[in-house]
């Protein structure tokens, strides 16, 4: 069995956290870490939860009684936590905030990338699939980013991204985290469509990362305008992230501009390709709808072709495959489990 620890257990993440793992079973969780939150059973905090679990909040943090833990901090909180405490060397880190998302020398301070040395992977399966499987330390991929890389990373590995990138997404209410707040209480958000971080959301940073990893040696690199601004050579992610009036998940669109006309047989042909042997993500002959990707771990990838231009639908669950559902998955990929292993989830019917 693995045993794991769970750190900000109270929010969002940390109730989808406990929801997957109370019925995977190769799991038991040795302990949920909430502050102000000690003492109380799961359940007063995670509704859904009751039923499954007994287990409590508690403030303490056994790392020597765990072979995982998970950090479901906000950003900027799990390089802050690691400076004050120790966690043997042995215990395997999944970060679901975004201070280690960037490799090599930098982390997130803030939104913007800063010097800082560490080890963390960057868990995108379908991209880092093998260095997943062997390493210590991850840094699970933002939820944006994610369905975006998805809808992209078939055309990156062509070579085929050769002009600016047009990208729409809008995500649900529990994209914004537990802590109420001005746009995301129910009477702003019902019935409501907003726009926000217009071209500076931060995931911009792990998005042109990933595409400049796949680009064969040739091709323009992807500008990360965050940093160097729109006047860089290169090809620009143009994304236009939006708030929806529903409550989980991300649907995607994504425009791109080909420097030569191909069929829709021949684009259709790279995805199939390229997600083959992908665990959760697909490519789906019809144009797909949210409701196929919610309360599962699935992505669902669709493309259209207009001469030069395609367009590509992508979507996920932005709580699981976007965030804890996709950890998950790592731990599996890390611990050499069968990556869905406690993921077999159905979508809704209706």
């Amino acid at each position: 069995m693995i045993k794991v620890g769970i750190l900000g257990a109270a929010g969002y993440t940390g109730g989808e956290l406990i929801r997957l793992l109370v019925n995977h079973p190769e799991v038991e969780i040795v302990f949920a870490n909430s502050e102000s939150n000690a003492g109380n059973k799961v359940y007063d905090v995670h509704e859904g939860l009751l039923g499954d679990t007994e287990m409590e909040f508690t403030s303490e943090m056994q790392f020597d009684k765990v072979d995982v833990v998970f950090f479901c901090f906000g950003h900027g909180k799990s390089e802050a936590f690691l400076k004050e405490h120790d966690i043997p060397a042995n215990v395997k880190i999944i970060d679901m905030a975004q201070d280690f998302r960037i490799a090599g020398t930098e982390a997130y301070q803030g939104g913007a990338p800063t010097a800082q040395a560490h080890d963390y992977v960057y868990g995108l399966p379908e991209t880092h699939h093998d260095i997943i499987a062997r390493c210590q330390h991850l840094a699970n991929p933002g939820c944006f980013a994610t369905c975006i890389q998805l809808g992209l990373l078939p055309l990156a590995k062509a070579g085929l991204l050769t002009n600016d990138i047009s990208v729409n997404a809008i995500t649900g209410s529990t994209g914004a985290g537990q802590k109420p707040g001005a746009t995301t209480h129910f009477s702003w958000r019902n019935d409501n469509f907003s726009v926000y971080k217009l071209f500076i959301h931060q995931h911009l940073h792990e998005i042109t990362q990933t595409l400049n990893e796949l680009r064969p040696e040739g091709m323009p690199r992807v500008i990360d305008t965050l940093n160097e601004g729109y006047d860089a050579d290169g090809i620009t992610v143009d994304f236009i992230p939006y708030r929806g009036d529903f409550t989980r998940g991300i649907f995607c669109t994504e425009v791109v501009t080909l420097d030569r006309a191909m069929t829709k047989e021949k684009v259709e042909a790279l995805y199939k390709e390229y997600y083959r042997d992908a665990a959760f993500t697909h490519y789906s002959d019809k144009a797909p709808d949210l409701k196929q990707v919610v309360n599962t771990n699935k992505a669902l990838v669709h493309v259209d072709v207009f001469g030069r231009k395609v367009v590509v639908t992508s979507m996920i669950d932005n709580l699981l495959k976007g965030a804890v559902g996709q950890a998950v998955q790592n731990m599996n990929i890390m611990f050499g489990l069968d990556e869905k292993e406690g993921l077999r989830l159905k979508a809704n019917a209706f």
